[in-house]
């Protein structure tokens, strides 16, 4: 369904380690990196998309944040998802909710919400039973 997703930035080296650390975490890999640009790309650890992106805004104009506006990434066990929340944290991220199972969206949602550096929310989630 999707291709890629990219998030602006204003302060691009704190960005990347906050969201580097969060997609190690998650078993993705890097598939670029140009500070010169600056703007970072990972993708899943086997094929080519969907491809999550963070840099600078092509127009030229500050990042913004979206009220309404989150970002999911899927976690493939829920120790990862601990694993990426404890990153977060101490790459720059907020807490705006810990892991925990979520019953009310359904029986295995396992989530944990955060901001990054400049304020944009994030779901980490799985899915599974266990």
């Amino acid at each position: 369904m999707l291709s890629h997703i990219y998030v602006g930035t204003n302060d691009f080296e704190p960005a990347f380690a906050f969201y580097n650390a969060v997609m190690t975490e998650l078993g993705t890999r890097l598939r670029f990196n140009d500070a010169s640009k600056p703007w970072a790309g990972w993708q899943p650890a086997e094929g080519a998309r969907p491809l999550f992106i963070i840099g600078k805004p092509y127009d030229g104009q500050p990042a913004a944040c979206g009220n309404g506006q989150m970002t999911a990434f899927m976690a493939p066990s829920r120790e990862a998802v601990d694993r990426a929340h404890t990153a977060a944290l101490a790459n720059g991220g907020r807490c705006e909710g810990a892991p925990a199972l979520r019953p009310h969206y359904h029986a295995n949602y396992y989530g944990a919400y955060l901001r990054d550096p400049e304020g944009n929310k994030i779901c980490v989630v799985c899915h599974d039973a266990v």
